[in-house]
């Protein structure tokens, strides 16, 4: 169906004014709330766990900026959710379904991704064993998909959240509709059909990239699963691009689903720790992303403003307190990944030049100018125009204390518009997962890394001769590491 909308009111035609006006009035909300429950069962759900396998993308991962997200296959996902708390929970296998793209998801051919995620009164987290992870930049893309996992939870959000009845005329049928806004978190509206069941979900969350950000998640082939009737099939794309096609294969209500949140993750703060790789370069680690602050004569050049405002902000903070009397005043963007990038908006907002790939300089540009109106951001509140500037291949900034060069790099499968920073005074390499250093003295893997290889690739092709490698993730190295571990000496 072609989601064309209208809606009859004032100011459209008097044909249309006249057929509005003999069409009866839609349901109110708690009319609509209650249709719904009785046609799928949800007045007596207090939890659902709902399992089953199908396709998706890596969201915020493309291989170009505005491609769609990288191809995925699910063997098994499986979201358990509380309709009483809120809590959620997600475990999944997945693995790439194409060669090109970001995201944690090994490398195609190489094997799947194991990997979960909870929610709990608006905290994130993982676990790695039976170790919390704090994750609050995951916490507006959960709070959605605790949304939009079930149309029965949907319908409890509505009613938690005064929601409003409307209509809407799709290809000639009227289509009711509840809206509402979870402040903070989401907006939405539930589309329903003749018989009372959500068919669609159309969406907003944060985002520390793009802002407002629609999704829409749409249900077909009910049918009864052990007794509650469910979508047999689940589809939804985020950011006008597809994250998930899933087959449902096994619904349980009403089994225990207790999510509470562990304490390291409710006392969790940013932490930026600070280590002088060089005069007047430093390494901005303690946490997953780490930053490398540069001085010039005239300015802090950072490089990398990570994962989203929180973040960020913490960075900017303590790369301002290095040098007295400088600050921050040009930020270098590794490439257009949204954990790479979620701190750009943040950067903007600070009064920052960024200087990213020529590719990624328009996107950046357009979805910067999307407002976010759902949990206003720093660049939101700063009322700053972006600067960007491009790098085409080369940029050489040159400064009275040190030149800094910034290059792309050539044939990645991670990105395109992949950029590392060389200072070629300190001989010091800064790159972003092309290679994230393991344990020491870790053994190489079988199968060289073909990320790995081609950032050697690169370092020859431009003849670095690098002493150290400054990751933007894992620790400092020296460039034998990354030789040892495609099973090569310098």
């Amino acid at each position: 169906m072609n989601w064309t909308l209208r809606s009859c009111g004032i100011g459209a035609a008097a044909l249309l004014l006249a057929a509005c006006s003999h069409t009866p009035a839609p349901p109110d909300a708690p009319t609509l709330i209650r249709q719904g429950e009785a046609a799928m069962g949800g007045a007596q759900l207090k939890t659902l766990v709902v399992s089953g396998r199908g396709t998706g993308g890596t969201f915020g991962q493309a291989w170009q900026p505005a491609m769609a997200w990288p191809a995925l296959n699910y063997s098994t996902i499986t979201r358990a959710l509380n309709l009483e708390t809120g809590a959620y929970r997600e475990e999944f296998g997945r693995s790439r379904a194409e060669a090109n793209g970001g995201g944690a998801v090994p490398l195609m051919g190489s094997g799947e991704q194991r990997a979960n995620g909870l929610l709990r009164d608006g905290f994130g987290w993982s676990m790695a064993g039976t170790n919390a992870v704090p994750g609050p930049v995951a916490v507006p893309s959960r709070q959605t998909d605790a949304l939009t996992t079930s149309p029965q939870g949907a319908l409890k959000a509505a009613q938690r959240n005064n929601a409003t009845a409307g209509v809407r005329t799709v290809e000639g049928t009227r289509i009711n509709t509840l809206s509402f806004t979870a402040p903070g978190q989401y907006a939405a509206t539930l589309f329903f059909d003749a018989a009372g069941l959500v068919t669609r979900i159309e969406s907003t969350m944060p985002h520390p990239v793009l802002g407002d950000t629609p999704v829409v998640t749409e249900y077909s082939e009910w049918r009864d699963f052990n007794g509650t009737k469910f979508p047999a099939r689940i589809k939804q794309s985020q950011g006008a691009s597809a994250v998930l096609d899933l087959t449902v294969t096994e619904v349980k209500a009403n089994e225990p689903v207790d999510i509470n949140v562990p304490d390291n993750v409710r006392n969790a703060r940013e932490n930026v720790t600070s280590e002088k790789v060089a005069e007047g370069v430093w390494f901005l680690a303690g946490g997953s992303h780490n930053s490398v602050a540069i001085e010039l004569s005239d300015r802090i050049l950072l490089v990398e403003s990570p994962l989203y405002d929180g973040r960020a902000l913490a960075v900017f903070q303590a790369a301002n307190k290095l040098v007295p009397g400088k600050t921050v005043l040009t930020v270098i963007n590794s490439h257009h990944h949204f954990d790479h990038a979620g701190g750009l908006r943040a950067a903007v907002g600070e009064g920052a030049t960024l200087i990213t790939s020529g590719m990624a300089k328009p996107y950046f540009e357009r979805v910067f100018a999307n407002p976010n109106r759902i949990a206003p951001d720093r660049l939101a509140n700063s009322g700053r125009a972006p600067k960007i500037e491009p790098v085409n291949g080369k940029l050489v900034i040159t400064d009275r204390l040190r030149n800094v060069e910034v290059h792309e790099m050539q044939g990645s499968v991670h990105a395109q518009g992949f950029m590392a920073v060389w200072l070629p005074a300190e001989r010091l390499l800064i790159e972003a997962d092309a290679y994230t250093p393991g344990a020491p003295n870790s053994p190489p893997p079988p199968v060289p890394n073909a990320n790995q290889v081609n950032l050697v690739q690169n370092v020859e092709r431009l003849g670095f001769q690098v002493d150290r490698i400054l990751p933007l993730h894992g620790r400092v190295v020296p460039m034998g590491e990354l030789y040892a571990q495609i099973g090569r000496k310098p």
